[in-house]
C-alpha cells in the first residue's frame, strides 16, 4: 500500500512536467519549420561526431587541414579530393567536416559564456537597482555603443590572431545584449506578489533571484541565445575571411573561403572555374545558420508565455 501511495504521489508531482512535455512535443509537431531546423542541426551534429571517420586526421592536431602540395591555383573536385582544394592545396572536404566541429565549439562557447555573464550582471542590476544599476548599465551601454563587428575586429587585432582571440572578442561584444534583456525581465518579475511574499518571510536575495525571479525571467534570453548561435558562427566566419581568425591551415569554413579569395571570381573565360572554393563552404555556413534560426523560431513559439494553451 505504501508503494502504491508513493507512486501516486510521484505521478501527481510529475503531472505538470508531463503536461509541459506533451505541450512542447505538440508545438514542435505543429511546426514543419521547427522540424526542419532540428533535422538540419542533427545532420551537422552527426557530421561533427563522425568527423574522425568521415575525414581521418593526418596531423597530430586534427583541426589542421592536410594539403597536397603548395600550388596557389585551386584544383577542382576529383576522386582524390571530392570537394576539390583551395589555394595552397588545402582539402575542402576535410576543412568542411572538421569545420563543423569548429562551428559548434565557437557557437556554444561564445553564446554560453555571454549568456552567463548577461544573466549575472542583468539579474544584479535589475534586482538591486539604484547605484548598482546605474554603474552596471552605463558600462553596458559603453560596450553596446560600438558596432559589434568593428569592435570584435579591433579586439582580435589587439589580442593577436588565434581562435581563442576570436572567442574572447565575440564574448566581449555579445554579453550586453543578454544583460539588457534579462534586466528588463527581472524589473518586471521582481514586482510580482510572490517575490514580495518571499522577501516578507525572510528569503535571502540569492534565493529570491535564483528560485523565484530567474525561472520566470530567463525564457526570452534562452530564445535569443538559440537564435544567436547562428549569427555568432557567421561573424566568426567573417572574421576568418578577413584574415582575423585562426591560422591559415585551421579547419574553419570562413578560412576555407579566405584561402581562395583571389579565385572567387574565377577566370575571364570561366567565372565559375573555382566555384567549389566558395560555394561548398558557403553552403555549410548557410545551412548551419539556417538550422539554428529555424530552431530558434521553434523555441520562441514553444516558450512564449503569451501563447494560449488549450
Amino acid at each position: 500500500m505504501k508503494s502504491n501511495s508513493r507512486w501516486s504521489e510521484l505521478k501527481k508531482s510529475m503531472s505538470p512536467t508531463i503536461a509541459e512535455l506533451k505541450f512542447t512535443v505538440k508545438r514542435i509537431r505543429e511546426s514543419p519549420l521547427s522540424i526542419m531546423g532540428m533535422a538540419i542541426i542533427m545532420f551537422f551534429a552527426a557530421i561533427a561526431i563522425l568527423a574522425p571517420i568521415l575525414a581521418p586526421p593526418v596531423n597530430e592536431n586534427p583541426y589542421i587541414m592536410p594539403h597536397d602540395g603548395w600550388k596557389r591555383v585551386p584544383k577542382p573536385p576529383s576522386p582524390k579530393h571530392i570537394f576539390g582544394t583551395t589555394s595552397g592545396q588545402y582539402d575542402v572536404f576535410y576543412g568542411c567536416i572538421w569545420g563543423t566541429r569548429t562551428a559548434f565549439y565557437v557557437g556554444f562557447e561564445v553564446v554560453g559564456i555571454s549568456l552567463l555573464i548577461g544573466i549575472v550582471i542583468g539579474s544584479l542590476s535589475g534586482y538591486y537597482g539604484g547605484i548598482v544599476d546605474e554603474i552596471m548599465m552605463r558600462f553596458t551601454d559603453i560596450i553596446y555603443a560600438f558596432p559589434g563587428l568593428i569592435l570584435a575586429m579591433a579586439l582580435v587585432v589587439a589580442f593577436g590572431r588565434s581562435l581563442e582571440s576570436v572567442l574572447l572578442a565575440l564574448v566581449l561584444v555579445s554579453w550586453p545584449t543578454y544583460t539588457r534583456v534579462i534586466r528588463g525581465e527581472v524589473l518586471k518579475v521582481k514586482q510580482t506578489d510572490y517575490v514580495e511574499v518571499a522577501k516578507a518571510i525572510g528569503c535571502s536575495d540569492f534565493r529570491i533571484i535564483t528560485r523565484h525571479i530567474l525561472p520566470n525571467a530567463i525564457y526570452p534570453v534562452l530564445i535569443m541565445a538559440s537564435l544567436n548561435i547562428g549569427s555568432v558562427v557567421l561573424t566568426a566566419a567573417a572574421l576568418s575571411f578577413l584574415g582575423l581568425g585562426a591560422g591559415e591551415s585551421f579547419a574553419d569554413w570562413g578560412q576555407l573561403i579566405s584561402n581562395s579569395r583571389d579565385y572567387i571570381m574565377g577566370t575571364a573565360a570561366n567565372p565559375l572555374a573555382y566555384w567549389h572554393t566558395w560555394l561548398i563552404p558557403g553552403l555549410f555556413i548557410f545551412m548551419f545558420v539556417l538550422g539554428w534560426n529555424l530552431l530558434g523560431d521553434a523555441f520562441r513559439d514553444i516558450l512564449d508565455p503569451t501563447i494560449r494553451r488549450r
